[in-house]
């Protein structure tokens, strides 16, 4: 009897993950950031449906002059985004601060990881009939998170900001180019 209470006990257990977590992909979907908290690192992510090919997205990704006139949420970018260099960017989550990166992986038209000692953004883009899926994710943390974790604002507002603003300026290209 008490085995069958387990079980019972563990397929609702397993049926409630599954639906927190194809609820939370689908809200990542949709343009909607999730974030997932754990003592050591905090993880954001969210992913929209663009209306354009992976090259002219992946141009804007990675065109470090332009990335301010159509990227609400970034200052500046000085450097080359390009496998390998240092980037310096400065984003209006914290005006005062310069983010020093380092592209680690650059595969073009699909994936790019920058980052710096305290965590990594990952970028990848999957196309898809004519439409491209991007999905950006910010891993942060380590053995002294929790020390600053409070000073770090939440990522979620900017995140949709700077993909509403990616899929606007990457359609608009689209258009003009389908002319």
């Amino acid at each position: 009897m008490k085995s069958i209470f387990v079980q019972k006990l563990n397929m609702k257990y397993i049926t409630a993950i599954l639906l927190f977590m194809t609820t939370a992909s689908l809200s990542a979907q949709n343009g909607k950031a999730i974030t997932s908290k754990k003592t050591f690192s905090r993880e954001t992510t969210i992913s929209i449906k663009i209306n354009s090919d992976a090259k002219t997205v992946w141009e804007l990704l990675t065109n470090a002059t332009n990335f301010p006139n159509w990227n609400s949420t970034i200052i500046s970018i000085q450097g080359e985004i390009a496998k390998g260099e240092k980037i310096k960017l400065k984003s209006i989550l914290d005006e005062k601060r310069t983010f020093k990166l380092k592209v680690k992986e650059f595969e073009p038209n699909k994936k790019m990881i920058w980052g710096d000692g305290k965590g990594n953004r990952v970028y990848i883009l999957e196309e898809i009939k004519g439409s491209v899926i991007i999905t950006m994710t910010e891993k942060i943390g380590g053995l002294m998170f929790p020390m600053y974790a409070k000073y770090i604002p939440p990522f979620d507002e900017m995140f949709e900001q700077f993909a509403n603003d990616l899929k606007k300026e990457a359609e608009k290209i689209n258009s003009t180019k389908n002319q």
